[in-house]
């Protein structure tokens, strides 16, 4: 991908001391990294109108290594939400992708229009991400890095790599588990140490390899071919002693140890080293500095929930973000993002935790537990709870008492508007809210708002289904947030609109 050249309402060059140093200003808001949070919050603000730049240490979007292996349900959901899902179906692998403990779960009977996974490597994912952000005309800051930053009561001064200095209403850190933008701001990011510590390398063997999985007394270790024919190597370290950047002596002593031979491996393409560390961000936000994705949690990338935690993050902060930089929102708005993600994440990373404790090799106790484990997932309900856990669908925000839709994301459902067939999830597309009404049409009065949300009228005769709760009463109304979720419920009524949308979408337009 070209370099995309910034562009701003200001561009000069500072007097005196400072004069090597360019200051580009102007930016409602500027992303640190390019990964796949950072380019699906980018392309959601964009989508928004709002002034948003993205700076990514990377000349392009390639990736050399493996890192994520495919996009859960829910995020497959998330791309339908705003048209874009079809182009990484066409290039995907569609499985059943979610899993516990190795214990695979079938999630085909869930009631969602995509209940399965798509494997997919991260560089696909990125790459597509990318080519939809460049067609939304968000401008790249590449071969750059956020190094310091300001903040004042107006916005953040970013210093960047090199000799650039941005000025942007917000910052957001999208960088990694080893955020820089969450060090400087002094967002603390408890959690535990690693316990164990893992291998990853793309790599040729002159001998055959043992493929498939392995469980031993050091732990969980699979060898698998990838689409180039290389050999993909997965293995658990017999110590914690080694950091850094791995060697092929490393990964030629971890074969050994398990396998008995190396393989005659070689030609490493690329070899990397992760451990079980989990951490928290103690806070989402600090002023005008957000965090999303690894910047904000870490985990074990058991269950395969860290990219689709962070795209997640994005979709939920982007149209509130871009509620506020229009003025249409309180500043207050952004603490609902913390609110509503960090249960979220905290929960995922209990649940990768458990995960690498049932899968460590130990006495007869813990097969036993793993045994009844698998066990319990092969029974239905289980199966589909802990499926709709693992694939993201279950995920329900705290939004107070009422109708069990609220909170919950909004089932895609097939409607009839004006006559005509629609998919709802299509009526998501712009990134806007809706306000749906199915009876009630003279009784509902959303004017003041319709420049953030649309109102349609529409019609619906299936049953309402949920994953996990099953099936809900048909409401006679929907107020649905741009993220997909519902943020009011409507029956006999239109009590307590008013006030979800004011506190979702702003006062009243004058």
């Amino acid at each position: 991908m070209p370099v995309l050249l910034p562009t701003s309402r200001s561009h000069r060059r500072a007097q005196g001391a400072d004069a090597a140093v360019e200051t580009l200003t102007d930016h409602a808001v500027v992303i640190a990294g390019g990964g796949p949070t950072g380019l699906m919050l980018a392309a959601e603000l964009a989508l928004a109108d709002v002034d948003v730049a993205v700076v990514e240490r990377r000349a392009d979007q390639t990736i050399v290594e493996t890192r994520a292996g495919g996009l859960h349900a829910r995020s497959i959901e998330i791309l339908d939400q705003r048209g874009v899902a079809d182009r990484f179906l066409r290039e995907g692998k569609i499985v059943q992708l979610a899993g516990f403990a190795w214990t695979r779960l079938d999630i085909s009977d869930l009631p969602t229009r995509h209940p399965y996974g798509l494997a997919m490597r991260q560089n696909h994912i990125e790459r597509i991400l990318a080519d939809w952000a460049t067609e939304l005309a968000v401008p790249f800051y590449r071969n750059r890095e956020v190094t310091g930053l300001a903040q004042d009561e107006t916005g953040v001064e970013v210093t960047l790599s090199g000799v650039e200095r941005l000025r942007a209403r917000y910052l957001v850190g999208c960088d990694g588990g080893r955020s820089a933008v969450r060090k400087i701001s002094g967002i603390e990011f408890p959690g535990s140490d690693p316990t164990l510590s893992n291998l990853m390398a793309e790599v040729e063997m002159s001998e055959t390899p043992q493929l498939g999985l392995r469980h031993d007394a050091l732990g969980f270790h699979g060898l698998s071919k990838t689409e180039n024919g290389r050999v993909l190597a997965v293995l658990t370290e017999a110590t914690l002693a080694r950091t850094g950047e791995p060697t092929l002596s490393d990964l030629s002593e971890a074969l050994v140890t398990v396998y008995g031979t190396d393989f005659g491996v070689e030609n490493p393409v690329w070899i990397s080293r992760f451990t079980d560390a989990a951490r928290l961000a103690a806070s989402y936000r600090k002023g005008r500095v957000l965090l999303a994705g690894d910047a904000a949690h870490i985990h074990h990338p058991v269950g395969g929930q860290g990219l689709n935690l962070g795209v997640q993050d994005a979709v939920n902060l982007g149209w509130k973000l871009a509620q506020v930089v229009k003025g249409r929102s309180p500043d207050s708005l952004l603490d609902s993002y913390h609110a509503e993600r960090h249960p979220v994440a905290a929960r995922v990373l209990n649940n990768t935790m458990a995960q690498i404790a049932l899968l460590r090799r130990g006495d007869d106790s813990l097969k036993a537990a793993r045994d009844v484990v698998s066990e319990l997932l092969a029974m239905e309900e289980p199966r589909q709870r802990f499926g709709a856990m693992m694939s993201g669908l279950d995920i329900a925000y705290d939004l107070g008492e009422g109708h069990k839709l609220l909170g919950r994301r909004m089932p895609d459902l097939d409607l009839t508007v004006d006559g005509r067939q629609q998919n709802l999830f299509t009526l998501l597309h712009g990134a806007r809210g809706i306000l749906l009404n199915f009876d009630k049409h003279d009784e509902i009065d959303a004017a003041p708002w319709r420049d953030r949300i649309d109102v349609v009228n529409a019609s619906y005769g299936g049953p309402w289904e949920l994953p996990v709760i099953g099936r809900v009463a048909a409401p006679g109304a929907v107020l649905v947030r741009p993220d997909g979720h519902v943020a009011w419920v409507g029956d006999e009524s239109p009590h307590g609109l008013e006030e979800a949308l004011t506190r979702w979408f702003g006062p009243a337009a004058a």
